[in-house]
């Protein structure tokens, strides 16, 4: 060894050593700090692209206050083909679109949307009903401030598989979301909320309520990748004689229309954050399920000569509901309507869907969640 070679080789292991320190610091506070590899590189931004939701992220201390507003309707028919409006499907709600203006409107779309061939129901057959919508209603629907609407209900094949099809492209070309098809989830955001969306009817081409367990497996699917899921159902019998909730399974013309007590509780326990209903064409009671609300029925929202408007058919109401970033109710209220002829909504003075709702929430669920609604509107968070 020459001299001087120990001291070098002591000095040159010293600086190693110091240089493995400092960047091991600096690797220390970058990792602290959300980086890695390169300065300026979360590991978010060098995650590869997903084509499947991911998972939720744990929520903020500030995210987690954050809420979103939900409009729901209940049953939307636009007449049947080429016997449309005259002045368009939209002008069916020139009187309540002031009252449509949330973070997240949807409604139960009853109809095949375009001008295609009717054919679900036999000539002369009676008690069968097929409706369908030109392409235009989507962007109406849009206009109007609706954000997505259920599609899983006994009229999506009034025009057959093309009509089907045809209303998914009309939808999707006009931004509005739906849900309601077999294994759908449709995931939104909205205030920086992750939603699910899940619409379900007692029928094989939609997705099945009559299959509780898969209906379960699939709410249960979403909240693995949402924070907050919504569950639209299509349930019940129909009629004036269909306003009350009853346990067991309801037929309406010889057909299974469900088991809504076992299906809304099933969904919620599933994971499911709130239940809101159409398909009795009636309002149904209010219940609330380990501090969740199910509104069973809101009834008929618009129908250009195709739905009831007797004294019950006729009375029905907007459902406006905030949630927090973790599903749980913050507050609630209705708007009272009542249809007019040929099927026009409007705001009711006399607000009788309020006690229709009341009545029937206690007399179907009393100590069981019954909810109640005030003089004013206002839901009352009592969340049995």
């Amino acid at each position: 060894m020459r001299p001087g070679s120990g001291r070098r080789a002591a000095v040159l292991a010293s600086a190693v050593v110091v240089a493995v320190l400092v960047l091991g610091g600096w690797a220390l506070v970058a990792a602290r700090n959300g980086h890695g590899g390169h300065p300026g590189h979360t590991a978010a931004n060098r995650e590869p692209h997903r084509t499947t939701p991911s998972a939720s992220p744990r929520p903020s201390s500030q995210a987690s206050r954050a809420t979103f507003t939900i409009d729901w309707v209940g049953d939307m028919t636009f007449g049947t083909l080429n016997d449309w409006p005259p002045d368009g499907t939209g002008s069916l709600l020139d009187d309540v679109r002031s009252h449509l203006h949330s973070d997240l409107t949807m409604g139960n779309l009853e109809t095949a949307v375009g001008d295609l061939p009717m054919s679900k129901c036999a000539p002369g057959e009676t008690d069968c009903y097929e409706f369908e919508t030109p392409d235009y209603t989507a962007m109406d629907l849009k206009r109007d401030g609706f954000s997505a609407v259920n599609v899983a209900n006994n009229h999506t094949l009034d025009a057959g598989y093309a009509g089907e099809a045809n209303t998914n492209k009309v939808l999707r070309a006009a931004g509005l979301a739906y849900a309601g098809r077999p294994g759908q989830i449709t995931y939104l955001t909205r205030n920086g909320i992750k939603i699910a969306l899940l619409g379900f009817a007692p029928w094989p081409y939609d997705a099945d309520a009559l299959d509780i367990p898969a209906a379960e497996a699939l709410v249960r699917k979403a909240k693995q990748h949402a924070q907050v899921v919504i569950v639209m159902e299509h349930l019940g019998a129909e009629g004036d004689t269909a306003q009350h909730v009853r346990p067991g399974t309801e037929w309406y013309l010889g057909q299974d229309r469900g088991n809504s007590l076992a299906f809304t509780h099933g969904v919620i326990d599933a994971g499911a954050d709130l239940v809101v209903g159409s398909g009795p064409h009636v309002l149904r009671g209010f219940q609330w399920y380990h501090h969740h609300l199910i509104a069973y029925s809101l009834g008929n929202f618009c129908g250009y000569d195709t739905l009831g408007l007797d004294s019950i058919t006729s009375v029905s109401a907007i459902l406006h509901i905030t949630l927090g970033a973790q599903g749980q109710f913050v507050r609630g209220s209705i708007t009272p309507l009542r249809l007019v002829s040929p099927g026009i909504p409007q705001v009711d003075p006399s607000r009788a869907a309020i006690g229709v709702i009341n009545s029937l929430s206690e007399e179907d669920f009393g100590g069981h969640g019954a909810a109640h609604i005030t003089a004013g509107g206002v839901i009352e968070p009592t969340g049995a």
